[in-house]
């Protein structure tokens, strides 16, 4: 079977717009809220090229085309004058206790962690804008909130933990600025995306691999997990590949979702031993409710693999859908009304120290 890429023809059989390449989530996503269940996209496997399922293709005639561009239009226009915000809060990692396990939000999926000594950074975005970049500029969705970190205050990184390809995840500008010392776990079929950086150490972890990282601070064991999401960065590189990853040190262990809809899976993960941590987003699922999950739905995944704390990222930080700002943080809040001690922290910038 073959899949037709995204709005890869507007109506009259014209190439649509350039800004349908720029974000590939919204343009493949507009599919999958568009399809009926019956030529929905179903189980499209990056790795083996395999799809079970055709799907129809929407047009700029489609409702929901026409609002995302809109949305768009108002993001890379009027936007483009609004102020970035400042974090919440300003994170001081150079003071954290090597012997800890300590974490803060940065914004969107850029989580810094401190693994008993280790520094990790997942899905580093530290820049203004994500998108195409073009000389002098960038063709992109515009910060709300600052980074709670530049990159020149981060400390020394061990460890970058790349997810998938989609520009609000994998921003090569801020790749750019790590050296040949960092290593970099990516999705399968995305290694070639870092050629132009300065990383060298790179691995591909398919689902269900494992490897074990040395650092100057001792090992660390990742394992790549199964999340039900899709990777392609533009049109027509529907091969990438995405991922979730557990990370175990010192018999402690965190999960770090990246984007996924709500799945079964995540209670086999309990056969690694108890989950201290769950990072996962709870945003952009209106209407991206097939690739992104609700904040019920990622608490659901998180308590399926017995979390002991929940972390939410992955809103406040772009508008990438339709709900409203606060929205998806207020729904998980409420969501764990009666055990919010185990929320991790709810704003950008706020550092979690897990307890012993």
């Amino acid at each position: 079977m073959r899949i037709v890429p995204c709005l890869s023809r507007a109506a009259g059989g014209r190439q649509p717009p350039a800004v349908f390449g720029i974000f590939s989530n919204a343009s493949f996503a507009v599919i999958e809220a568009e399809a009926s269940s019956g030529s929905a996209l179903r189980g499209f496997d990056p790795i083996h090229k395999v799809v079970q399922e055709k799907f129809e293709q929407p047009t700029l005639r489609s409702s929901r085309a026409r609002r995302w561009l809109g949305h768009l239009w108002h993001q890379w226009t009027i936007e483009s004058w609004r102020p970035i915000a400042p974090a919440f809060a300003k994170p001081e990692p150079r003071k954290w206790n090597g012997a800890r396990v300590t974490v803060a939000w940065l914004g969107h999926a850029t989580v810094l962690i401190n693994f008993f000594g280790i520094k990790i950074l997942t899905d580093p975005v530290l820049f203004p804008r994500i998108g195409i970049r073009l000389p002098g500029f960038t063709i992109g969705p515009k910060r709300l909130i600052a980074p709670a970190l530049k990159f020149d205050e981060l400390p020394r990184i061990d460890i970058v933990l790349l997810s998938h390809a989609h520009f609000d995840h994998f921003d090569l500008r801020t790749l750019d600025r790590f050296d040949e010392h960092t290593t970099a776990i990516t999705a399968p079929h995305t290694r070639d995306l870092l050629s132009w950086t300065r990383l060298r150490d790179v691995t591909e972890l398919r689902w269900s691999e494992r490897k074990r990282v040395d650092t100057p601070a001792g090992k660390i064991c990742i394992l790549a997990l199964r999340v039900k999401h899709w990777g392609a960065r533009k049109q027509r590189d529907i091969h990438r590949g995405y991922n979730g990853y557990l990370l175990e040190r010192n018999n402690r262990r965190i999960i770090f979702t990246g984007d996924t809809a709500l799945m079964n899976g995540f209670a086999d993960l309990r056969e690694h031993g108890s989950i201290d941590l769950a990072i996962v987003s709870i945003g952009a699922y209106n209407p991206w409710i097939r690739s992104h999950c609700t904040p019920e739905q990622a608490i659901e995944m998180a308590n399926a693999a017995g979390a002991r704390f929940i972390m939410p990222v992955h809103h406040q930080t772009f508008r990438l859908s339709f709900e409203p700002l606060r929205e998806p943080i207020e729904r998980f809040e409420d969501a764990l009304c009666t055990e919010p001690g185990r929320i991790a922290l709810r704003e950008i910038g706020e550092t979690f120290v897990l307890p012993m």
